[in-house]
């Protein structure tokens, strides 16, 4: 009995200076936890942990036993993928038990907002600083098990402007000594492109290479039309790019120049294929796809002009039930092929178009119905083949993509050169068309 009495004494000995020790060592760890000292050994630790050659900490305010928050961090001139980052709002929970794996372990990082900024880089040597003796008991790295932001902002460089996603829900977490990174919700903002809500996305970046699990995207306003996207690129020695894009359903219009926007619409699907030893353009090649479906030219100032100079209504608008063709590039060469453009009852093109450094070929057989060739003369000496309810012709095409030319034009004015009365009346109906406009007659 008495040894038990003592036992009980020896434990409530041991948890008064269990208590007393927390007591006196407490507000201590809270002292250096808000020191600049340790402020300073957690900014070198996290830059070096981000491939950063510095970092900057705002005031660091212990709130718990084991957690702490700061108002922001911020690093820039990244050796890696990571070139600047600006965090709000930072509060982080440390594991004690990753000193025993020799690594700062923070079991949640919470970012409120924040900024990163992003770009592709060739891989290079990061300076490694000597260390003290007793680096050996310390430890060597910082590991974070789970790191969320909401919202955040995630940028780079394209074609010199700054675009990327924003307000999108980011979260990391480790693979070994990588990183999985996955996002939701968001808009991707890019030149070139439209806005388009980010659904999802997934990747992991090692040292030799970026697994892009899913990437997928949706027209803004529009949860019908959807990309996805998979694939990898090297980030180490090999720097070769293999990507497959498929989309579905995008509306047309969001993709062309703003001047042809409201005249041509229509919804997209197909898939691209990308290959390359490296990112750039020029060591790429591909394949693609695409379908138009209910495309539609409407109010098209040339449309509009052709239909007067041809006396045909229907040419105003267009209703296109094929739209189809492929492409295939080798840079710097690129083939469209398997073009099919087609209004029933109006016309039909079929053929294939090869540019090599802006020179541009190819062939076209246009098929053009018959009552839309009324104010030709001798229709058939410039569409001499007739089949499918279409007289059709060849169209050769030859010129740069910056300045097209076709072979079709000389061969109608030609007709009517030797047709003077056709051509004086086609030139009378542009008139009376020019005198309603002027006048504003019926």
């Amino acid at each position: 009995m008495r040894r038990k009495g003592w036992a009980v004494a020896a434990v409530a000995i041991l948890l008064i200076a269990g208590a007393i020790g927390i007591a006196w060592l407490n507000p201590q760890l809270t002292h250096y936890i808000e020191s600049d000292r340790f402020r300073a050994e957690l900014e070198k630790e996290t830059a070096k942990g981000l491939h950063f050659p510095s970092g900057q900490y705002a005031s660091i305010h212990r709130t718990g036993f084991l957690s702490a928050t700061s108002d922001g961090f911020r690093a820039q001139d990244g050796r890696k993928a990571m070139r600047s980052m600006d965090a709000h709002g930072i509060t982080a929970k440390f594991n004690p038990l990753g000193i025993f794996f020799r690594r700062w372990q923070l079991d949640d990082v919470h970012i409120q907002s924040g900024e990163v900024e992003i770009e592709t880089y060739a891989p290079t040597p990061e300076p490694s600083p000597a260390k003290p003796w007793f680096q050996v008991f310390l430890p060597r790295r910082v590991y974070l098990k789970l790191v969320e932001s909401d919202p955040a902002e995630v940028t780079w460089r394209f074609r010199g402007e700054k675009g990327g996603f924003s307000g999108t829900r980011l979260e990391i977490t480790p693979q070994g000594r990588d990183f999985n990174y996955q996002a939701s919700g968001g808009t991707l903002k890019m030149a070139l492109i439209p806005n388009l809500q980010l659904r999802d996305t997934h990747l992991l970046i090692t040292k030799k290479l970026l697994t892009l699990y899913n990437l997928d995207l949706q027209s803004v306003g529009d949860a019908a039309g959807i990309i996805h996207a998979e694939g990898t690129a090297g980030t180490g020695e090999d720097r070769s790019v293999d990507f497959n894009f498929n989309f579905e359903r995008i509306p047309v219009e969001e993709w062309l120049p703003r001047q042809w926007r409201k005249h041509v619409r229509g919804t997209a699907s197909g898939k691209i294929l990308w290959r390359g030893k490296n990112p750039k353009l020029e060591s790429s090649t591909g394949e693609a796809k695409l379908r138009v479906d209910g495309g539609r030219i409407i109010e098209l100032p040339f449309l509009e002009n052709v239909a007067k100079i041809t006396n045909e209504k229907a040419l105003e608008r267009l209703t296109l039930n094929d739209c189809s063709f492929a492409l295939a590039w080798n840079y710097p060469k690129a083939e469209i092929k398997n073009i099919a453009i087609e209004e029933r009852g109006k016309f039909r093109a079929v053929g294939r178009i090869q540019v090599e450094k802006k020179e541009l070929s190819g062939t076209i057989e246009l098929g053009v119905a018959r009552y839309l060739l009324d104010w030709l003369p001798k229709p058939e000496e410039v569409f001499p083949h007739q089949h499918d309810g279409f007289l059709w012709t060849t169209v050769h095409l030859s010129g740069t993509t910056d300045a097209p030319q076709q072979d079709l034009s000389p061969r109608i004015m030609e007709v009517f050169k030797e047709n003077p009365g056709a051509a004086l009346g086609l030139l009378l109906r542009q008139f009376g068309e020019w005198l309603k406009n002027a006048f504003g007659g019926e």
